[in-house]
C-alpha cells in the first residue's frame, strides 16, 4: 500500500448515522482530530426514520407544552419495557441524562417542536411533534408510574429523519470533520492486540457519483421494493470490487463502529432470528451486519443477536385502538392499547404472524373521520388498503369468523368478555385500559392484518442486538469482559437501551447517548454528559 493511501486520525468513526455522527461530533468538540468513513453518503436508518428521539425526565419540550415528568418516573416505566438489557445504573445514568440530550441536539440545530398530540398513535401528523411513543399509558404500565409523552418528533414534513440527520451533518461540517463517503471498511487493522485503524475501498470520481445514484435510490423508494433495492445494490457492490481503491485510516487513540445493524443480511437473520420473516427490512443496504463481523473478528463478544423489533402499527386512526385483536382460534393477542412493537413480537412468536382486527361498522365510521386529521400520507394509504382489500364483513360473527377463515366459538368467547368489561367500564380481560375499551356489535369486520411482505401494508422490522460494550465507556468487549484495547460500538452495532425492547425514538435516544459516550472515551476522556437537575 503507498503512503498516499493511508490517513491518520486521532478517532475513526465508522458510519455515518446518528450514533455516528454524535460520537464524531464529541470527539471533535474535545480537540480530536476525527475522520468519518461511510459506505454510501450518509444518513443511514436514521435518515429513513421518523425522526422521533425518546427523552424525558422534564426535557425543555415537555416543559413548554406543560407536561410534567422527572427522571424517575421515566426510569420506572423503562424498567419495565427494557427488560433488564442494561444495568440499573446505565438506565438511571440515561434518563439522568435525558433532559440534557435534547438541550444538546437543538444547540447543534435540530428542530424540536412543544405541539402536544392529543391522542394516542404511532407516529403524529405534522400538526404535532411531541406525543405519546411508547406503551407508557398502556395496561401493566400506567400503574408504574405517571404516563407522560416522551416521543421527541423532529420538525419535519412527512418523515422527519432527514431532518434530524441534516441538523447533525451540518454540526459535523461546521467542525470541519472529514467525511470519506463512498468508502467501505472491510477489516479493522491490528497491532499487538490493539485496534489500530481500519482497512477500506473508496471509490473516487464518476464510480462513486453513480454508487452515490444507485444506494440513494436503493435506500429509498428501494426500502419499500426489495427488488429494486437488490437490483441497485448489486450495482453499487460490482462498482466496489471494480473501482474500489485500498485505503487504510489510521487511528491513534480508536476506532467506534458505528454502522448499524444486519437486518439485510439473510444469513444472519436465518441464523439468529428464524422467527422473524416476512416483514419489511427497516435499514439500508449497509445494515448488513459488517461492523457487527469486524468486531467478531478481533474476538469481540455479541448479544441479543436474536432480538429483533417487528412493528405491526394500528393506529392512527386512533379509533383503532378500541378493536380487538384476534388469531385464527379467536383468542386474544394482546392490549392493542400496547405499542405496535409488542403487538408485532406477540403475533411474530406466539401466534404464527397471523392477526385479524374485529371491528364493527360504527368503529370504521368513526376511523375514516379521523383519516385526514391523525394521519399523514403513507399512514392513509395504508389504512385505506387495510379497509378496502384485507377486510371481510358480515352482519354476524359466525358469518364474518366463516369469511376470514378464524374460529368462531372462540371469536365468540373473546368478544363477550370484552362487552363485558366495557359494559362495567373496566379494563378488558387483556388489560387494555377502560379508557380504549369500547362495545362492539355487528355488522361486524375482520382486517387482516397479518404479518407478510406487503407494498401497501408493510410490517417493518429491525435487529437490536449487536457487540456487547462496556456500558460506562462503550468499550467493546470479548466473552470474558476484558475489552478489546482502542475498539468501541455504538447504535444498532451494540447491545444498548433498547435491544431487548424498542419504543418510537428509543433506539434514536440510544444512539444519541451511546454515540456521545464512545466519542469522548475513544479519546480517552472520562466521566459522564450532561444531566439534569432531578439526579435520583
Amino acid at each position: 500500500m503507498r503512503a498516499e493511501d493511508e490517513l491518520t486520525a486521532d478517532v475513526v468513526v465508522v458510519g455515518f448515522g446518528a450514533a455516528g455522527a454524535c460520537a464524531a461530533i464529541e470527539a471533535a468538540r474535545a480537540g480530536a482530530e476525527v475522520v468519518l468513513l461511510d459506505r454510501f453518503a450518509g444518513g443511514g436508518t436514521t435518515e429513513l426514520s421518523g425522526g422521533v428521539v425518546y427523552a424525558g425526565g422534564g426535557t425543555s419540550v415537555q416543559r413548554e407544552a406543560g407536561v410534567v415528568d422527572t427522571p424517575e418516573a421515566m426510569y420506572a416505566y423503562l424498567s419495565r419495557e427494557v427488560g433488564g438489557v442494561v444495568s440499573k445504573a446505565t438506565l438511571r445514568r440515561f434518563c439522568q441524562e435525558s433532559a440534557g440530550m435534547i438541550d444538546w441536539l437543538a444547540e447543534l440545530g435540530v428542530p424540536f417542536e412543544a405541539s402536544l398530540c392529543p391522542y394516542k398513535t404511532s407516529y403524529p401528523s405534522n400538526r404535532h411533534y411531541l406525543y405519546y411513543s411508547g406503551s407508557e399509558a398502556a395496561g401493566g404500565f400506567r400503574d408504574v408510574a405517571p404516563p407522560a409523552p416522551r416521543g421527541h418528533r423532529a420538525r419535519g414534513r412527512g418523515i422527519s429523519g432527514a431532518a434530524l440527520f441534516d441538523a447533525l451533518a451540518g454540526a459535523a461540517r461546521r467542525l470541519g470533520i472529514p467525511v470519506l463517503t463512498q468508502t467501505a471498511a472491510s477489516d479493522l487493522v491490528t497491532e499487538e492486540g490493539r485496534v489500530v485503524g481500519v482497512d477500506c475501498r473508496r471509490l473516487t470520481g464518476v464510480p462513486a457519483a453513480a454508487h452515490r445514484w444507485l444506494s440513494r435510490y436503493a435506500a429509498k423508494p428501494g426500502i419499500y421494493y426489495p427488488p429494486l433495492r437488490r437490483a441497485l445494490h448489486a450495482r453499487a457492490e460490482a462498482l466496489e470490487r471494480r473501482h474500489g481503491r485500498p485505503l487504510r485510516v489510521r487511528a491513534r487513540r480508536g476506532v467506534v463502529l458505528a454502522s448499524g445493524g444486519f437486518i439485510q443480511n439473510r444469513e444472519l437473520m436465518r441464523e439468529h432470528a428464524p422467527a422473524y420473516r416476512g416483514g419489511l427490512a427497516l435499514g439500508t443496504p449497509g445494515d448488513d451486519g459488517s461492523g457487527i463481523q469486524m468486531g467478531v473478528a478481533t474476538g469481540a463478544a455479541t448479544g441479543e443477536l436474536g432480538s429483533v423489533s417487528v412493528w405491526r402499527f394500528i393506529s392512527p386512526p386512533s379509533a383503532f385502538l378500541g378493536a380487538v385483536l384476534v388469531d385464527a382460534a379467536g383468542r386474544r393477542v394482546c392490549d392493542e392499547s400496547r405499542y405496535g412493537a409488542a403487538l408485532g413480537h406477540a403475533l411474530s412468536t406466539e401466534h404464527g404472524g397471523r392477526g385479524w382486527l374485529l371491528v364493527d361498522d360504527a368503529l370504521i365510521g368513526d376511523a375514516r373521520r379521523q383519516l385526514r386529521e391523525q394521519t399523514v400520507w403513507f399512514q392513509r394509504v395504508q389504512t385505506e388498503y387495510l379497509l378496502r382489500s384485507r377486510r371481510v364483513s358480515g352482519a354476524t360473527l359466525d358469518e364474518v369468523a366463516g369469511k376470514a377463515g378464524v374460529d368462531a366459538e372462540g371469536l365468540r368467547f373473546t368478544l363477550d368478555a370484552h362487552n363485558a368489561a366495557a359494559a362495567a367500564g373496566e379494563p378488558d380481560p387483556a388489560g387494555k385500559p377502560a379508557e380504549f375499551v369500547r362495545a362492539l356489535s355487528g355488522p361486524y369486520s375482520l382486517l387482516d392484518i397479518s404479518i407478510g411482505p406487503s407494498m401497501y401494508y408493510p410490517c417493518p422490522m429491525l435487529t437490536l442486538g449487536g457487540l456487547l460494550v462496556d456500558e460506562d465507556t462503550g468499550a467493546v468487549l470479548r466473552p470474558g469482559g476484558e475489552s478489546v484495547d482502542g475498539l468501541y460500538a455504538a447504535g444498532r452495532t451494540a447491545v444498548g437501551i433498547c435491544s431487548r425492547s424498542y419504543v418510537s425514538g428509543l433506539s434514536l435516544a440510544d444512539c444519541v447517548f451511546s454515540g456521545r459516550r464512545a466519542g469522548r472515551h475513544a479519546l480517552g476522556l472520562p466521566g459522564g454528559l450532561d444531566t439534569n437537575e432531578n439526579v435520583f
